[in-house]
């Protein structure tokens, strides 16, 4: 029998209503979850600013939402190793499960990869910014009394950044570059600190995002980018070597280049620079997603030996997660910090979003995750 539940819909650009829905029992193998956290990811602000992400377009209403934990409420005939109560984070990707990229564990690239909040398979998944939703157990990781719903939540995020450190090999003494100081690249640099990186350098263009890193323990130097752009290709390389090799220099005497670099903004200005501050034979690992089309100084790369390595979402990464935040003694800086603004109820999702897009607050705070509590 269904029941009535409220959710948060997007219909448009900054066009978000609550509305009165219902939910259908869950399925022989689902668990429903009343959903009591989510964080927003840079993701969904752009469906919420734009009702598109890059060229991937909405053709419906979507509720948007996949960082998220929740309890659960009821389980399938046929779930097993779950109670109700139990909390839970959500892995909000299902893929086909059948295909030769499932089959071999790469299911982040499956082409038949549904997603929760993405418009990119039609019908649309919908997002997890609603009371309560149905979802495969299987894709659900039960949380350890330690782990809170809002750590659940950002085991998302912590996840691409697990992702991200297996593709790019980082390893103990390793001298790191992590481009880009917003939750994704801190959380990079927090496992390379889980990693035993010998360095790690953060840069950013906003100084108040570097001086968190540093201060809240995710980096040990930071590096302020300047913002001048080149008018011509020319001058964006000459400017993209310098800034490659300014950022050798933080903290570090001999100026040597990285062993890898985490690029966590998706620009290109910064991609260009990545290439230039790798040594020759490592790695520039590609995390941040944004201007689809980039010219870049391949024969920088090619003829070092610098391998480009390309990232998407995660695979296997959830145990991981759930094991790097529950060590004792802690392994990660405290990744509470990085929850810098809360909004309560649903009612409250678009003023969420509207602070999710801006660096600061009106009181100047710092913003980095913004989360919404459900009761």
């Amino acid at each position: 029998m269904s029941a009535p539940i409220s959710a948060s819909v997007l219909h448009g650009a900054r066009d978000l209503r609550i509305e009165e829905q219902n939910i259908e029992p869950p399925g022989p193998y689902e668990l429903q979850l009343a959903i009591k956290a989510t964080t927003l990811c840079g993701s969904d602000l752009h469906y919420y600013q734009h009702y598109r992400n890059g060229d991937i377009y909405v053709k419906e209403p979507i509720s948007l939402g996949h960082e998220s934990a929740g309890i659960v409420v009821s389980i399938g005939a046929r779930a097993k190793d779950f109670e109700v109560g139990d909390h839970v984070a959500l892995e909000v990707g299902i893929p086909c499960g059948k295909c030769d990229r499932c089959l071999e564990g790469r299911y982040n690239i499956c082409p038949e990869m549904s997603f929760r909040s993405s418009a990119k398979s039609f019908p649309h998944a919908q997002g997890t910014l609603q009371e309560r939703v149905n979802h495969p157990a299987v894709w659900c990781h039960k949380l350890p009394d330690s782990v809170s719903l809002e750590m659940g939540a950002l085991l998302e995020p912590l996840s691409v950044a697990i992702h991200a450190t297996r593709r790019g090999k980082v390893s103990k003494g390793q001298k790191i570059l992590v481009i880009g100081a917003g939750a994704v690249g801190l959380l990079c640099a927090a496992m390379c600190k889980v990693h035993k990186s010998g360095k790690i350098v953060i840069a950013d263009v906003q100084d108040g995002r570097v001086a968190f890193a540093k201060l809240k323990g995710f980096a040990d130097h930071g590096y302020i980018v300047d913002r001048t752009r080149g008018k011509d290709m020319q001058e964006k390389l000459k400017i993209a070597r310098e800034t490659a090799t300014s950022a050798m220099s933080a903290g570090d005497a001999s100026a040597s280049a990285f062993d890898v670099v985490l690029e966590c903004t998706g620009v290109e200005s910064c991609t260009q620079a990545a290439i230039y501050a790798t040594r020759p034979g490592g790695k520039v690992v590609i995390v941040g997603m944004g201007n689809p089309v980039q010219m870049l100084p391949i024969s920088a790369a090619a003829l070092r030996e610098v391998d480009i390595v390309g990232t998407f979402r995660y695979a296997n990464a959830y145990p991981e997660a759930i094991d790097v935040v529950s060590r004792q003694p802690p392994a990660l800086p405290d990744l509470s910090n990085l929850i810098t603004h809360r909004y309560k109820g649903l009612q409250c999702v678009d003023q969420a979003f509207q602070a999710a897009g801006r660096s600061t607050d009106d009181l100047d705070r710092l913003i980095l995750k913004v989360l919404v509590e459900c009761d």
